[in-house]
């Protein structure tokens, strides 16, 4: 069954000088986060932007791919910690989304660095904001592996 998700932005002036907010419509779990161009081009100065949202739905996307593909090896993870990266810059004369670097930290019982590191970098194939953004941006996968602290 296919599911939609819906977020709604409110936009007032122009690119350079306007600004706006964006709030997530399905779950209402936030409500008018500012955004604006300078947000995605200059500092943030606590306004949000259309990568920084991007990059939360590609660490969160990768988190659950890897976690469904490190349980289908039999090592499901104990606890892992993932952030990304997005790098929004002008190439030609065109402002691009160019890259999303992942990294995880994982703790993983009996799993060592080399078998985490090879399953986290099949699992970017399994996420599908990964999938949407192949061919488009590059795409990088970090991984360290950590001992249980129990």
């Amino acid at each position: 069954m296919a599911a939609t998700r819906t977020a709604t932005v409110t936009w007032n002036g122009s690119l350079a000088e306007g600004s706006g907010t964006v709030s997530s419509g399905t779950s209402a779990q936030f409500t008018d986060l500012p955004v604006s161009w300078a947000s995605r081009t200059e500092d943030a100065e606590g306004r949000t932007s259309p990568e920084e949202l991007l990059a939360a739905a590609h660490a969160s996307c990768y988190a659950m791919a890897l976690s469904g593909a490190l349980a289908r090896n039999g090592t499901p993870p104990e606890h892992m910690h993932v952030s990304a990266a997005v790098t929004f810059d002008k190439v030609g004369d065109a402002w691009t989304v160019t890259r999303s670097e992942l990294d995880v930290v994982g703790v993983v019982p009996g799993l060592d660095e080399a078998g985490f590191d090879a399953i986290a970098g099949e699992a970017k194939h399994g996420c599908p904001v990964s999938r949407a953004l192949a061919g488009n941006v590059e795409l990088s996968v970090h991984s360290t592996v950590e001992e249980s602290h129990d």
